[in-house]
């Protein structure tokens, strides 16, 4: 169950469905540019094997990934693309620097949740 309960978050930061709005680097959503960068996390995306794993969403996650999440913490995203019982871990765990990357993962899910909606 919480395993699942894990995926389905995972699974909803790559996800983001929404409507054929972009995001706006101004802050505002409509027409605009739309985030995409390359590097770890965009390949952790794309090898992933989730159908909705585009080169659009994933680009627009990296983008995201790098206004949020440190190199270690990308790093570590890496493992999470690969196994997302690793953020359960974190989240349970007593370590501060686990809750740490629990509190920036989380955010950093929402985030993109919110600005690559239109990928």
């Amino acid at each position: 169950m919480i395993r699942n309960l894990t995926m389905m978050f995972a699974l909803g930061a790559l996800a983001a469905c929404g409507g054929p709005r972009g995001y706006n680097p101004s802050g505002s959503f409509g027409s605009g540019a739309i985030l995409f960068a390359q590097g770890p996390l965009n390949t952790a995306c794309m090898q992933s094997g989730r159908k909705e794993a585009s080169t659009a969403r994933c680009g627009c996650i990296q983008a995201v990934a790098d206004r949020e999440l440190s190199s270690g913490y990308q790093r570590l995203g890496i493992k999470v693309f690969q196994d997302p019982h690793i953020l359960q871990e974190a989240r349970q765990s007593d370590s501060s620097s686990d809750n740490s990357f629990w509190a920036a993962w989380k955010s950093f899910g929402q985030t993109s949740a919110t600005l690559c909606s239109a990928t």
